[in-house]
């Protein structure tokens, strides 16, 4: 097939995307297509515009890639993609939107309240909304933005202005969120529309305090125990509730869900990712792999889930 590879892009995962972009476009052409790679930037969009392919497969991450409206572009342009629709990709996106939607499901969710912090007087009134109603240990963190960027946990009262003004400069939108100390957890999710299957849970285990920015992308940053050891009735409950997620959103063909586990067993969904990493330390080839699914067949999997 002919596929054109978007990857890059302007986010704050440009270099995770083309770390993910570089893996996807040598997979693709093992697999014997004709690849075009495409460093995607919304100001050329007659790059997208003039294509002649018979598929497009995002490894954007983040803004103008992972939030739906590349996706409606493509759309408008009849031209078919791998992953997860408009819809489904904006909800994802959007932390508070999708927390709704995960509660509506029946899946665990921590507290959390969304502020719109476009200007500075929103800011100042966040600042004291949190600060009469919530106590530490909390997070603040942007509502649509990945890889942790723009995230600080609350450990004490006076970081609140700093945290506030860091997660602004991601996002007019950020989400205060009950801290949950726990295990990190997270599950891929792969197939058809109605036929999702989880694959094995992963636990990662960080470097860092926080699974945070170089854990997840740098050498040695963080320990994928895969599968994770958890008894057997919640390593099926935490893939059931990931499955459940996936399709509460309306994904499409692949997606990773990550969860907090706390000691006492409980399970907390944090976010859908739509379009996950797919570098070498990436989460969703790790599970593959674990079930003797190569990375180029994993891709290929993708490749033909939406070509079906």
């Amino acid at each position: 097939m002919k596929i054109a590879v978007l990857y890059g892009g302007v986010s704050g995962e440009r270099e995770v995307s083309l770390s993910s972009g570089k893996g996807i476009i040598e997979a693709l052409k093992k697999n014997g297509h004709d690849v075009q790679g495409i460093d995607f930037h919304p100001e050329r969009l007659d790059e997208i515009i003039k294509l002649d392919v018979d598929l497009v497969f995002i490894g954007l991450h983040g803004k103008f890639g992972e939030d739906g409206r590349i996706q409606g572009l493509l759309d408008m342009l009849d031209i078919p993609y791998v992953g997860s629709g408009v819809l489904a990709s904006s909800l994802a996106m959007s932390k508070s939107k999708a927390k709704e939607s995960f509660a509506a499901a029946g899946i665990p969710v921590a507290k959390s309240e969304m502020f719109h912090v476009d200007t500075e007087e929103q800011q100042k009134e966040a600042i004291s909304n949190l600060t009469d109603n919530w106590q530490p240990p909390f997070v603040i963190k942007p509502n649509r933005e990945g890889s942790t960027l723009g995230l600080t946990i609350i450990k004490d009262i006076e970081q609140l202005k700093e945290a506030v003004e860091y997660a602004a400069s991601s996002d007019t939108e950020i989400l205060a969120e009950d801290f949950i100390a726990g295990r990190e957890l997270t599950v891929p999710v792969l197939g058809k529309r109605g036929r999702e299957r989880a694959l094995p849970v992963i636990e990662i285990i960080p470097k860092n305090e926080l699974y945070d920015y170089e854990s997840k992308y740098a050498p040695g940053g963080s320990e994928h125990i895969v599968p994770a050891e958890v008894e057997k009735q919640l390593f099926e409950q935490i893939q059931n509730y990931a499955v459940k997620a996936h399709q509460a959103l309306g994904c499409e063909t692949y997606s990773r869900v990550d969860f907090l586990l706390t000691p006492e067993g409980k399970p907390y969904i944090l976010e859908v990712n739509t379009l996950p990493g797919m570098t070498p330390t990436s989460l969703f080839p790790d599970a593959a792999r674990a079930e003797g699914i190569s990375y180029e067949d994993m891709i290929e999997q993708f490749v033909r889930l939406t070509a079906e």
